[in-house]
């Protein structure tokens, strides 16, 4: 069963918060500031936050320009995961992954089930890796944050996680680039 080891020392991560929206902006961003005060809660680092609009284009270079920036560990967006024509937030990131993290949707869909019911069908949340840097696209209601960050990445982005979790690994993600 998971725990956390509380004799291990506790590694923050520094993480970017991505809101993609048609209508909102930071004064209004409810999804975006709930996932800022979870992650500042554990004791994590807020790197950037942004607010784009729904454009696969915008998304993709936000999450690259992050990518490629040595201060973000991990990026979480919010928003745009949905099945209308205006959702591209989940084809953005898949332009950018380099391996997408398969299980994470599947697990994300098992917690919304205990929530939402049947309705967990229509999200398509997902997660990747590129150059070293864990993204996660989640739906953009709060409840939806609330239950990705509380039931799956609080306890993936927390060192002392076990039997095992993201941050540990985090050195090795981009080891193929080392090879010779």
């Amino acid at each position: 069963m998971s725990r956390i080891d509380e004799k291990m020392e506790f590694i923050p991560v520094r993480i970017a918060v991505l809101t993609v929206s048609d209508t909102r902006g930071l004064d209004d961003d409810r999804s975006g500031d709930t996932l800022v005060a979870r992650l500042e809660g554990a004791g994590h680092m807020l790197a950037d936050r942004k607010i784009v609009v729904d454009d696969r284009q915008m998304i993709a270079d936000v999450l690259r320009s992050w990518c490629d920036d040595a201060g973000v560990d991990v990026i979480i967006s919010t928003g745009g995961t949905g099945l209308t024509g205006r959702d591209v937030t989940v084809e953005a990131h898949r332009d950018v992954y380099e391996k997408e993290i398969d299980a994470f949707g599947t697990v994300f869909t098992h917690v919304s089930m205990a929530k939402i019911g049947t309705s967990a069908i229509q999200s398509r949340a997902t997660g990747g890796v590129c150059n070293g840097t864990y993204l996660f696209a989640l739906p953009g209601s709060t409840g939806a944050c609330k239950d990705a960050w509380d039931e799956i990445l609080v306890k993936q982005l927390d060192y002392r996680h076990r039997p095992c979790n993201f941050v540990e690994i985090m050195p090795r993600l981009d080891e193929h680039k080392r090879r010779k």
